[in-house]
């Protein structure tokens, strides 16, 4: 191996391992070792399902609920997202994030993957090894959904050029740091002992506030809010709903970097929160005075699913179930409650449920984490320590990728601009940016 992976803390199990080495193996062990096959095929199957939620499951989720007008600008946003993500975590994003040399906000070296060949291998949280490749494929996704998930708040309104421009400058100063801070080892919140399994704070917290400022920044969509626009296709929604939580059992049990006991806990715990926030959200509803709808099961199925993220294999099945109902109550009241109150359009409320569920989630992880709630904590646990290093790394990415987002928003729409113009947006994006209809 030509390098030394010094930073593979990649997913979670942070804590859980904290007392061990930091995750990096000799340059002569890992030259010598030999990724186990079992755990390697596990993590290309979860990096494939990883992407199977991007495409088509977020692409049918936020375009069914759109606009028929901008069904087709939307799932090209994300695709297309997602395709100049892969390309720059080539380039330089791996480098960045989990490069072989960095201090505690960045990396860097192996520009290009040049020090990366097929005997490479990346160290998980036991003595096995896997594939470098597969862990930077693993990883490339990650980056992916998190930049294509911010589109949720600009749908409707944003420029296809400005989405092309804003992702990889976002990347760069947002997306790459903050992942290097959680999961490389000498990152900021990785020396802290911050819990983060699969993502809560990386993926969620850091694509909901940057999708809020974006959402400020390009302004209120034509009639909003006196004007309704129901989803257009919640046939589609569902479709999308149902392929984003099979696609996440990759996303988090594949966080465990092995086919063993921490991703079959992260496997049911996927199952559980999921389940719990689903139901919540249409009692809730219920209870409110509406009829249970399909749109909130769709919507608690997604805010289950991000709060149990930093949590998968950080919990035992108990506390998921609680984190579920915890983030699908929270979530409702944001989305139905705080949205109006503030008055910012999210347009398909990315900030609500990825934002508002990622810091119950990250939070929450710091009480199920205890044994007490059949968490996977030891006898010496300290909730209120771990409970001050959740609230700690969650305000750092709050500021981090606020700040961030600010700045690189604000350095687009002052270029070529952000927004598209008033007739293009009335006319729908899908002709007015893509010559294309979804339907005829």
């Amino acid at each position: 191996m030509k390098n030394t992976i010094y930073n593979l803390g990649a997913v979670a199990l942070t804590a859980l391992f904290a007392a061990q080495p930091a995750l990096a193996a000799p340059a002569a062990d890992a030259a010598a070792a030999v990724p186990d096959p079992g755990n390697n095929a596990w993590m290309m199957t979860a990096t494939i399902l990883v992407l199977i939620m991007i495409l088509p499951g977020l692409a049918l989720f936020y375009g069914g609920l759109t606009r028929s007008k901008n069904m087709l600008s939307t799932m090209t946003q994300i695709g297309a997202t997602a395709a100049l993500v892969m390309i720059v975590w080539v380039i330089w994003g791996y480098s960045t994030a989990f490069g072989p040399e960095g201090n505690a906000f960045v990396s860097w070296g192996n520009l290009f993957l040049t020090q990366t060949t097929a005997d490479s291998t990346a160290a998980t949280f036991t003595d096995e090894v896997i594939s470098e490749y597969v862990f930077i494929s693993f990883q490339m996704t990650f980056a992916a959904i998190t930049a294509a998930l911010i589109l949720g708040a600009t749908a409707e309104r944003m420029k296809f050029n400005a989405v092309m421009l804003f992702v990889p400058i976002w990347l760069t100063l947002v997306y790459f740091p903050i992942a290097h801070m959680v999961w490389a080892s000498g990152g900021l919140m990785f020396e802290d002992g911050a819990l983060d399994f699969a993502g809560g704070t990386v993926v969620h917290i850091n694509a909901g506030i940057s999708a809020l400022v974006l959402a400020y920044l390009l302004g209120k969509r034509q009639g909003f809010p006196g004007e309704l626009t129901p989803p257009h296709s919640m046939t589609m929604t569902m479709i999308g709903t149902g392929l984003l939580w099979v696609g996440w059992f990759g996303f988090n049990a594949g966080s465990a970097l092995e086919a063993d006991g921490s991703a079959g806990l992260a496997m049911i715990n996927t199952f559980v929160a999921t389940a719990a926030g689903a139901l919540t959200w249409m009692v809730v509803e219920k209870l409110a005075g509406h009829k249970g709808s399909a749109l909130g099961f769709c919507s608690g199925v997604i805010a289950g699913l991000v709060a149990v993220t930093p949590a998968a294999g950080n919990s035992g099945p108990f506390g998921a179930v609680l984190l579920g109902i915890a983030s699908s109550v929270v979530c409702y009241f944001a989305v139905a409650k705080l949205k109006p109150a503030l008055g910012y359009d999210d347009s398909l409320d990315a900030f609500g449920i990825h934002g508002v569920g990622g810091i119950v989630g990250a939070i929450g992880t710091g009480v199920v984490y205890s044994p007490l709630l059949g968490g996977p904590g030891d006898a010496e646990f300290a909730m209120t320590a771990q409970l001050f290093i959740q609230i700690k790394s969650v305000v750092i990415t709050l500021v981090w990728a606020g700040l961030g987002t600010a700045l690189v928003g604000l350095l687009v729409k002052y270029t070529i601009g952000l927004r598209v113009t008033d007739e293009a947006e009335h006319s729908g994006l899908d002709i007015s940016e893509h010559g294309e209809r979804a339907y005829n």
